[in-house]
C-alpha cells in the first residue's frame, strides 16, 4: 500500500503548507520562546526580591501587564480580517517579542546601564542617554529580527504593507508585556515615590494611554520589511529605512517622556500623527487589495467557480459577513465555515495573480498554488451545496445578482497563468 491518503486540509491551503501535523520544529521553537518569556520573569522576579519587598510586587504587576494584552491582540486581529496571516507566524512573533527579544533586551539594556552609561555620564545622564540611544537600538533591533526571519524564510507571507504592520504589532505586544512587569515592579520598589500611587501612574500611561506604541515603533520596521519583500530582486534598504525609523521613533519618545508633562504632551501628539499615517497606508492598502480581486477573479467567471455577485461580496468585510451569515441560515455551520474558505481562498488567488504579474513568484510556483487554491473554492462550494437546505434571499447580492451560486462549479478550463 502506498500509505493513507492525505486528509485535504484548507487551513494548512490557506497558509501555503503542507497538511498533516504540526511540524516538530515549530513547537520546539515555541517552546524555547516560552522558556526565554520564564526566564525573563523570573529576572523581573529577583529584581522584587532584591528590592526586598518580597515577590508581592511582581505578582501585583504581572497580571496588570496581562490584563490588556487579549483585547489589543484582539484588535489586531480584527485589522487582519480580509487577508489573515497564518497563525501559527503570528504566534511565533508574539512569542519572539515575549521571549528571545525581552530576554535579551533585558540583559543589554542592563548591563550597558551599569558598565557604560552609568559610568561615563552618570546616574542621571546615564540613564537618560541608555533610554533614548541605547534602549531603542536593542529593543529594535531584537524585535525586528524576527521580521526579517520572516522575509528570508516566510516571503510569501508578505502580501502588502498591512502583513508588515500585523507581524510588526504581534512582536511588540510580546515584548510590551514583558517590559510592562518590569516597569510595575519598579514602580512599587521605587524608595522614595514608589507604591501605589506611582504604580497607578505607570499603569495609566503604559497600559492605558500608550500600550501600541512598541507596535507602532516596530511597525516602521514592519512596512520595511513588506516593502523589500515587494520587490523583485529583493533590496535591504527599504528594511535598513524602516529600522533607522523605528528606532528614531522608539528614542524620540523616551527622550521626550523624560521631559516631564509637556514632553510627554508633544510626544504623544507625535506618535498620534504617526498612526495616523500608519491608518492612512492600512486603508490604501486594503483598498488595493479589493482593486486586485476585481482585476483578476472576472477571468474565472468562465469556469462558474466565482460570479459578478461574488467578486462584487469579495470586495467589501460587511458584504462578506453577510454572506457567511446567509450560508448559516441556509445550510448551518458548516456550510458557513465552507463560505469563509471560499472566500479566503479567492482573496489568496487574486494576491497570488498579482505576485505572478509582479515577478515575486514563478511559473512553476504559480501553477501548484493555483491548483490548491482552486481546489479549495471548489470543494468549499461543493460542502456548501451538499448541506443547503432551501436558502433566504443573497442580503449582499448587487442589484440584478444572483449572490452565491448553488451546486458544483463547470470543470472548464482555468484561466492562463498570468506572469
Amino acid at each position: 500500500m502506498d500509505g493513507p491518503i492525505p486528509v485535504f486540509d484548507p487551513r494548512a491551503v490557506l497558509d501555503g503548507r503542507r497538511g498533516g501535523r504540526t511540524p516538530v520544529g515549530f513547537i520546539i521553537g515555541i517552546g524555547i520562546l516560552a522558556a526565554c518569556g520564564i526566564v525573563a520573569l523570573g529576572i523581573e522576579m529577583a529584581q522584587s526580591l532584591a528590592a526586598g519587598d518580597g515577590a508581592v510586587p511582581f505578582f501585583v504587576a504581572l497580571p496588570l501587564a496581562l490584563l490588556p494584552v487579549p483585547l489589543l491582540i484582539a484588535v489586531v486581529l480584527w485589522v487582519d480580517r480580509l487577508e489573515p496571516e497564518p497563525r501559527g507566524n503570528l504566534a511565533f512573533a508574539f512569542g519572539w517579542g515575549a521571549g528571545v527579544a525581552a530576554l535579551l533586551a533585558l540583559l543589554i539594556n542592563t548591563a550597558g546601564l551599569i558598565y557604560i552609561t552609568q559610568p561615563a555620564l552618570g546616574t542621571t545622564h546615564g540613564e537618560f542617554a541608555s533610554a533614548t540611544f541605547g534602549a531603542p537600538f536593542v529593543e529594535e533591533t531584537l524585535n525586528g529580527a524576527v521580521l526579517v526571519g520572516l522575509l528570508w524564510r516566510r516571503r510569501q507571507e508578505f502580501d502588502g504593507p498591512t502583513d508588515g504592520v500585523i507581524y510588526a504589532a504581534m512582536v511588540g505586544l510580546g515584548f510590551a508585556m514583558i517590559e510592562n512587569v518590569g516597569y510595575y515592579v519598579n514602580a512599587m520598589v521605587t524608595p522614595v515615590q514608589g507604591g501605589v500611587e506611582l504604580l497607578g501612574f505607570t499603569f495609566v500611561l503604559r497600559g492605558i494611554l500608550s500600550p501600541m506604541l512598541h507596535p507602532l515603533f516596530t511597525s516602521m520596521t514592519g512596512l520595511g520589511v513588506a516593502g523589500a519583500a515587494a520587490r523583485r530582486p529583493s533590496s535591504p534598504w527599504p528594511v535598513v529605512c524602516g529600522w533607522l525609523a523605528a528606532m528614531f521613533l522608539h528614542g524620540l519618545w523616551n527622550g521626550l517622556s523624560a521631559e516631564g508633562l509637556s514632553g510627554l504632551a508633544i510626544g504623544y501628539a507625535v506618535m498620534f500623527c504617526v498612526a495616523v499615517g500608519v491608518l492612512i497606508v492600512l486603508v490604501r492598502d486594503r483598498r488595493r487589495l479589493v482593486r486586485l480581486i476585481s482585476r483578476y477573479l472576472p477571468p474565472y467567471e468562465a469556469t462558474g467557480l466565482v460570479t459578478t455577485a461574488d467578486i462584487w461580496m469579495l470586495g467589501s468585510l460587511r458584504r462578506r459577513r453577510s454572506a457567511r451569515a446567509w450560508a448559516r441560515a441556509a445550510g448551518g455551520l458548516a456550510a458557513a465555515e465552507a463560505m469563509s474558505d471560499y472566500q479566503l481562498a479567492a482573496t489568496e488567488l487574486a494576491l497570488l495573480h498579482s505576485k505572478a504579474d509582479h515577478g515575486i513568484v514563478t511559473g512553476p510556483e504559480f501553477l501548484d498554488r493555483q491548483h490548491d487554491l482552486v481546489a479549495l473554492m471548489h470543494a468549499a462550494r461543493e460542502a456548501f451545496a451538499s448541506r443547503r437546505q432551501v436558502p433566504p434571499p443573497a442580503p449582499w447580492a448587487p442589484p440584478g445578482g444572483s449572490g452565491f451560486a448553488h451546486g458544483t462549479p463547470r470543470r472548464a478550463n482555468l484561466p492562463p497563468a498570468q506572469w
